[in-house]
């Protein structure tokens, strides 16, 4: 099957495919890499990191196999990953997939990284040492939850996406409004976009949203108990004693490492590991709809729907080029 983009304008031929934790977009992918010539670049904050891949739901190598996945496994858990330089590597990633003439499916959840290689984000300032420490303070005197209500003062676009007690996030967006006296959902695609990112406007996406968040909410129990009895506790320990890492790194503030690295550090049951694990998931489910609804221009399949699957074909196939 042919590329529909045309060398003139240097268009990708890619297709999206979004949706929140755990509605299921690890068999679409697979499904639609079974009907069309493609490679899977994964749009996750989480399955960069080596070493983590129980609490990810990482692919597995059975599933890798299948289909070539990129942008897993390519950065040390001590080290950090930006949706910046995802947007470059998935920029020339998709390059060089279209290049072997075939299509790339961008595949994931974490909608920043969605919105960074499709609108571009805004030079941003570099980190304040002098701000961080004020901040480190204050919340410390008055806890994280606070300065997150301080953010929704002056950033309630952004303090809704957050959680609470999210410290890392809600730093960095305090950080930057004190530093530029704006929000930082306004610099988010505000001009200066990076020349990548405007080959990816109007990027076809196909998102998975359930009907009943019910059923979500039952999909999440289910996969994070699975993600226990693999021994989830065991990984985030190994990690833990390997003397480098610590609660602050952004990858030990993923949903469930969080969670099993505070059980390990203060103590607690595995039935208390559970319902944090399981609350953290749902309200991180929450903030990537609320993302995902700011995105008009998607293609909705309803996760919950018996016949999911074949509507996500169907769709897959009209939107690459292929026919109905």
């Amino acid at each position: 099957m042919p590329s529909p983009a045309r060398a003139d304008d240097d268009r990708p031929w890619c297709l999206a495919l979004a949706g929140p934790t755990a509605a299921g977009k690890t068999a679409a992918a697979l499904a639609l890499a079974r009907d069309l010539p493609l490679e899977i670049v994964s749009v996750d904050s989480a399955l960069v990191y080596r070493g983590m891949d129980i609490g990810t739901a990482k692919p597995s190598a059975h599933e890798r196999a299948l289909v070539p996945h990129h942008l897993i496994d390519i950065v040390d858990p001590a080290q950090s990953y930006s949706a910046a330089r995802f947007a470059q590597d998935a920029d020339t990633l998709v390059r060089a997939i279209n290049g072997r003439g075939r299509m790339a499916l961008l595949a994931g959840g974490t909608m920043l990284y969605f919105k960074a290689l499709i609108d571009g984000l805004h030079d941003m300032p570099p980190a304040d040492a002098g701000v961080r420490a004020e901040l480190e303070q204050a919340a410390r005197a008055r806890g994280w939850p606070a300065l997150h209500a301080e953010l929704a003062r002056v950033d309630p676009v952004t303090a809704a996406r957050l959680a609470p007690n999210d410290s890392q996030r809600i730093q960095r967006a305090l950080e930057v409004y004190r530093l530029t006296g704006r929000a930082l959902s306004s610099l988010h695609g505000d001009g200066g976009a990076p020349a990548a990112a405007s080959r990816f406007a109007g990027m076809p996406m196909v998102s998975l949203e359930p009907r009943h968040r019910a059923w979500l909410h039952a999909r999440i129990e289910q996969r994070f108990d699975a993600m226990l009895a693999h021994g989830l506790l065991d990984e985030v320990r190994a990690l833990r004693d390997r003397g480098d890492l610590h609660a602050d790194l952004p990858a030990m503030r993923c949903v469930g490492y969080r969670q099993a690295w505070e059980t390990l550090e203060h103590g607690g049951s595995l039935e208390q590991l559970r319902e944090r694990g399981i609350a953290a998931t749902r309200q991180l489910a929450k903030r990537q709809l609320t993302w995902l609804r700011s995105m008009p221009a998607r293609h909705v399949v309803a996760c919950d729907d018996d016949d999911a699957l074949e509507q996500v074909l169907r769709l897959g196939r009209q939107l690459a080029g292929a026919g109905p």
